[in-house]
């Protein structure tokens, strides 16, 4: 109790006696750690001392230094930029005299000397930036642009463009003519005097050409190079010209309001009640769910499974509240020109954009816009280039399931191809659909009356789209050659049977598989002896 007590009493001792160490610790810490400088540190004066006025005075007087030589750093360093800045302003200035753009080419029509000399100059620049003097240095092997060879006959290319050939007569105008000039423009400079020699000089022909060679590069010109006979067996002379791509001009800016702009999907149809469900369930959530500026019109041929074709309509109209669609039934043979031309012609509203359309088709809300987008009244109409699935069976044998139809619809060479011999699927105003002149209502059953339409548009002074569209897919399907078409419709039929299977390799695999599963079979047998 007694030490307790006593206990209690030392206890504030103690405490202050701690409180009273902490505090020395502390000051001894302080003076210890006090950073010295490089044996100019200023101590402070003591308040007393007698020269407390000049120590202040002394201290001011340094810091004033400090921040005056401070200032003078900072002077020079901006003095730096300036100049720095000058000569980059320099340097800008003498880059746009010799390399001139677009702008200055374009919008200086004050003085059409220097715009001359400006465009003369940019286009010797290309010559420059081209690879024609020298080579350059390149990342990979895909990233060299190939030449293509020519004659006076042929082009042998190896972009086949839409005819697929990999040799051919030049069935372009544009490419026949573009060809003809080079050669012509080559002799011209051959038979040019030079001048020096006194001998009489030999005339050149079209005839002394050998061959050429061209290639484009797409933002700076198109190089040729032509081979001649020369004047002794085993001597050429070659001319290398070059055509100079001018600076990207602006033709036009615009704003495109087509909140308003309505297309009628035109779909013919005969039995397919099972792929017209399908199609269904695509309009649905793309045209109507997500687009909302969409008609379907449907032209249905005969009478078997018509009833279950109108209750697959009726039900998405109910259960989506959609009221604009029309029925068209027709009691003849399936003709898909005569539908499409039915599907047009029964429209009685205004103006509007017809996308003809097939059953087997997919499309997404964003291709409807490239619909519109590419079509305009007496001006513009719209051949999508669509790619076409091969048949899933097939590229997905190996898997133990085949994924949905959303994840098979990707661009890849292994799922399918552009279907760039495919004319079927247009937009087009429904004013320039008539004055053209609409189908060949004489062409019955499969093909042939999209080409002729095609080929209509072309000889017209409407302007084609024709371009790969990434939201466009024919949905593979096993087709049927029937034995009535005619011999050229019946050829094009299998033709497009062929294409639609699979690629060339995975062909390769199917005609190859029994060689292919003999090598493996030898593979094992030799793994076991070892």
């Amino acid at each position: 109790m007694m030490f307790r007590r006593g206990f209690i009493l030392f206890l504030p001792r103690l405490v202050g006696l701690l409180v009273v160490a902490c505090c020395s610790m502390s000051i001894v810490y302080m003076l210890a750690c006090t950073p010295k400088g490089d044996n100019q540190q200023l101590a402070l004066p003591r308040v007393h001392s007698p020269t407390v006025k000049e120590g202040y005075e002394a201290i001011l007087q340094e810091r004033e230094e400090q921040h005056r030589n401070y200032i003078i750093s900072l002077k020079k360093q901006i003095a730096q930029l300036k100049a720095e800045l000058q000569g980059r302003t320099e340097q800008l200035k003498n880059m746009q005299n010799q390399y001139p753009d677009s702008l200055d080419i374009q919008l200086d029509h004050s003085k059409p000397e220097k715009v001359q000399a400006n465009l003369l100059a940019f286009l010797r620049s290309q010559v420059d930036k081209a690879e024609v003097h020298s080579g350059v240095k390149l990342s990979t092997e895909y990233a060299a642009v190939p030449f293509e060879s020519f004659t006076l006959q042929k082009v042998y290319q190896l972009e086949t463009g839409l005819t697929r050939h990999p040799e051919e007569k030049p069935v372009r105008k544009d490419k026949r003519d573009e060809l003809i000039e080079v050669i012509e423009l080559a002799v011209g400079s051959l038979n040019k005097p030079d001048g020096v020699s006194k001998a009489k000089p030999r005339v050149y022909t079209a005839s002394d050409f050998v061959e050429g060679i061209y290639r484009t590069e797409k933002n700076k010109g198109t190089l040729y190079e032509l081979t001649f006979k020369g004047d002794a067996k085993h001597q050429f002379k070659k001319i290398v010209l070059f055509r100079p791509f001018g600076p990207v001009m602006k033709v036009k800016n615009e704003n495109i309001n087509m909140a308003d702009t309505l297309i009628n999907v035109i779909v013919p149809l005969a039995k397919r009640a099972s792929k017209f469900r399908q199609f269904m369930q695509n309009f649905r959530e793309m045209g109507i769910q997500q687009d909302g500026r969409i008609h379907l019109t449907v032209v249905y041929f005969g009478k078997e499974q018509m009833n279950e074709v109108k209750s697959i309509l009726e039900n998405t109209s109910k259960s989506a509240n959609f009221k604009n669609f029309t029925f068209i039934q027709l009691n003849e043979e399936f003709s898909r020109g005569k539908g499409l031309d039915v599907g047009a012609r029964f429209w009685k509203g205004n103006n509007v954009v017809l996308f003809f359309c097939d059953v087997d088709i997919y499309f997404t809300a964003e291709f409807l816009n490239s619909c519109r987008l590419n079509t305009q009244p007496g001006k513009k109409v719209f051949y999508p280039v669509l790619f076409s699935q091969y048949n899933p069976s097939i590229i997905y044998g190996h898997h133990d399931s085949i994924p949905s139809l959303e994840q098979q619809l990707i661009i890849k060479k292994e799922t399918g191809f552009w279907r760039d011999f495919g004319f079927g699927m247009t937009c087009q105003y429904r004013s320039d659909f008539l004055n053209i002149g609409g189908f060949d209502l004489d062409i019955k059953g499969w093909g042939g009356e999209d080409v002729h339409l095609y080929r209509k548009y072309l000889h017209s002074n409407l302007m084609v789209i024709r371009t790969p569209v990434r939201g466009l897919f024919h949905l593979w399907h096993e087709k049927q050659c029937l034995d009535e078409l005619t011999p050229e419709q019946y050829k094009m039929c299998m033709q497009s049977k062929a294409m639609n299977e699979a690629s060339h390799g995975q062909l390769g695999m199917l005609v190859f598989k029994q060689e292919i599963e003999t090598h493996l079979h030898r593979q094992k047998l030799s793994s076991k002896k070892t």
